[in-house]
């Protein structure tokens, strides 16, 4: 297909800035809006063009030179060139756009914007691992990693794959993760270039806790290896800072840990023991703004629910303004670590924590037998969203107020929009950048049901 040229009109949520072009609508990454940029088609449909850019004929008087080497490549950011108050501008008013297009809420107040460090925020990397032979495969259309790990003497690379892709994008620096996290990936890069580590090894996810001090390790591969307590000593070889090391084989569910199955992290002048299976905030910088934002600014009251509660970074902090706080989690590892935490609170002298019950269950299943009247009721659920039976059950229990807190502006204004609709209205709008250099963002609503 040809190169076309178009003028960018907008920065659409997804990282994309959207054109026209012969009756078309275009989406390409990468650009400004105002940019005039000759783009080569990837994917063409009869309404709609998805393209690369590949020359910027008329820039914007925005644009800057991306820090990291490999932005554009590796599928990790989106917004390198634009300076960062740009970034925070541009979300605000795809947040706004997004919550009016999808559903329906013309929001004209302020969206209160909260930000940290742009650079080294990233608590949390997940570097898939491939040989060169895998990735050419990859990229040619071929899918064989066992004829990839085949190939003598194939040397493993480590680092993110490329967008839209499963071909593996190595990289040398990564400049939005902690600085432990990146000491550990370039360590594990030369492991790998040394044939240190075995073939079979297909993904490591790090966590960095103990203020960027320790690392839980989960490693990844596809078949177990043989001698893993000698493997996990050359792990720490690797990566002296290693607190917690599991080796996991997906193919047969099979686990085995080397360390006490979690480390301890600081948020809002509160500790957390999180797990290798638990989820915390990936922003080391911003997550104990976002709990005081969330839990510590409310009015309080006798009753919260703290629901998709996790391993309670709101709860603990609901628990200083309410008597009671009933957290609900479904995993039950995040469920432990909740306790845990609950625990380790108790024991710095905080009474308040006590006042902490916690559920092991679904969300939905929860509500649909609970008959008591919170005041407040948090809700921090996953990208999805909420299902229609959890806000069917949210209106019949009808809480004062709703803080719901999302990681995805399009499901959230489908939910605000479902909430709107039995009897709550908007009352603050929080935009989080939780994800800068991204195009992903944080949202905290305050909601209050209309009397």
């Amino acid at each position: 297909m040809a190169n076309i040229e178009v003028t960018i009109e907008k920065l659409i949520y997804g990282g994309e800035g959207l054109a026209h072009h012969n009756g078309a609508t275009v989406f390409v990454p990468f650009v400004l809006p105002e940019e005039r940029i000759s783009a080569a088609p990837v994917e063409q449909k009869t309404k709609f063009v998805r393209a690369r850019p590949e020359r910027v004929l008329a820039p914007s008087s925005d644009r800057i030179a991306a820090r990291c080497p490999h932005f554009g490549s590796c599928g990790g950011c989106d917004y390198q060139h634009i300076p960062y108050d740009e970034q925070l501008k541009y979300k605000s008013g795809i947040l706004r756009e997004t919550l009016r297009r999808l559903g329906h809420i013309e929001w004209t107040a302020e969206i209160a914007t909260h930000a940290g460090p742009p650079w080294a925020y990233r608590n949390r990397a997940q570097w898939k691992i491939r040989s060169a032979a895998e990735s050419a495969a990859s990229r040619s259309g071929q899918h064989s990693a066992k004829e990839a790990n085949k190939v003598a003497g194939a040397s493993l690379g480590i680092g993110y794959f490329r967008a839209n892709s499963s071909a593996l994008f190595a990289v040398e620096d990564c400049p939005i993760i902690s600085p432990l996290l990146l000491k550990a990936l370039l360590a594990f890069r030369g492991a790998l270039a040394r044939g240190t580590l075995p073939p079979i090894l297909r993904e490591i996810e790090a966590f960095a806790g103990g203020d960027d001090s320790q690392l839980l390790l989960t490693a990844a591969f596809s078949g177990f290896p043989p001698r893993a307590g000698e493997l996990a000593g050359r792990f720490r070889e690797i990566a002296p800072e290693i607190a917690s090391l599991v080796f996991h084989d997906p193919t047969r569910d099979r686990m085995e840990l080397f360390g006490p199955g979690f480390v301890t992290c600081e948020a809002g002048g509160r500790n957390y023991r999180v797990g290798h299976f638990s989820f915390f905030q990936v922003n080391r910088f911003l997550a104990g703004d976002l709990a005081r934002e969330v839990a510590e600014n409310d009015v309080g009251g006798s009753l919260a629910l703290d629901l998709f509660a996790g391993v309670g970074l709101f709860s603990l902090p609901l628990a200083e303004n309410f008597a009671h706080v009933v957290a609900v989690e479904s995993n039950p590892a995040a469920a432990r670590d909740l306790e845990a935490n609950i625990a380790l609170a108790a024991h710095a002298s905080n009474a308040h924590s006590s006042s902490v019950e916690v559920r092991v269950a679904d969300v939905e299943q929860f509500l649909a037998k609970y008959r008591g009247a919170p005041q407040l009721v948090v809700l921090d659920p996953p990208r999805a969203g909420l299902t229609p039976g959890t806000i069917k059950h949210l209106t019949r229990i009808a809480p004062e107020r709703i803080t719901y807190v999302s990681c995805d502006p399009p499901t959230l204004a489908r939910d605000l929009a479902a909430l709107q609709q039995t009897g709550y209205e908007s009352a603050e709008v929080h935009l989080f950048d939780l994800f800068p250099q991204t195009f992903h963002m944080e949202t905290v609503v305050r909601l209050r049901r209309r009397s």
